[in-house]
């Protein structure tokens, strides 16, 4: 079972969650060798515009290698891939995309399977769900939807407390987690711990569970 870091979202350039990244690096031990899948937006690896940008970030995070998954790469090398890395990192962009290609790859297979660390940013942190809540472009109107089920949780990332409402009336039939950009859950073998803010919206209520550095965690027992 991986241990996987859940983060709300991040600017990369302002690098505005190292100290979330920090800690899944320690995590993931050494040698640390990185595996990247930036499969959530319509470009892929070598169009990835912030991929210089996220190989000098993740060097300068301790990372003694770091390598991009292509999606023409067949099953077969994504799994050599996964299995010569010790930390899978899944970049933000459209939720929607990036689960529709983690399946048709059946990577969704590979990331239940795997030992190391896995972190999800924005979109990668839904993905890594039970459920996600994610917003229309169309209509602008909020929904849930699965995701792959490595924690049972549903999750909303860049949540903005002037937009509570929302899930508010969505939590009346779902229990929802809202992560501010910078926040994250990290979940490792049926408990999970918090950094920064993180907030609970159970039956048509919201509370905080925690408002605390990156340096302190508190844990709960996972449904």
């Amino acid at each position: 079972m991986p241990i996987l870091y859940l983060i709300g979202g991040e600017n990369v350039f302002k690098r505005s969650a190292r100290e979330v990244n920090e800690r899944a690096f320690q995590n993931a031990g050494k040698p640390l060798n990185v595996l990247v899948f930036s499969w959530a937006r319509a470009s892929f690896d070598n169009s990835y515009k912030k991929r210089k940008k996220l190989v000098d970030y993740f060097m300068s995070l301790g990372a003694d290698s770091i390598s991009f998954v292509d999606f023409s790469d067949s099953n077969e090398v994504i799994a050599k891939k996964m299995a010569d890395s010790n930390l899978v990192y899944l970049t933000g962009g459209l939720p929607t995309i990036l689960l529709e290609r983690l399946k048709k790859m059946s990577v969704d297979h590979l990331l239940h399977d795997y030992c190391g660390v896995i972190v999800g940013r924005s979109a990668g942190a839904l993905a890594l769900c039970r459920k996600c809540v994610i917003t229309c472009r169309s209509s602008l109107k909020s929904k849930i939807i699965d995701g792959l089920g490595l924690v049972n949780i549903t999750l909303k990332v860049h949540y903005e407390p002037e937009k509570g409402d929302t899930l508010k009336t969505l939590s009346k039939k779902d229990t929802i987690y809202a992560l501010p950009e910078g926040s994250a859950i990290i979940y490792n073998i049926g408990v999970c711990s918090f950094i920064g803010n993180v907030y609970l919206f159970q039956e048509g209520q919201m509370r905080t569970l925690q408002n605390v550095d990156a340096n302190s965690s508190q844990t709960f027992e996972s449904k």
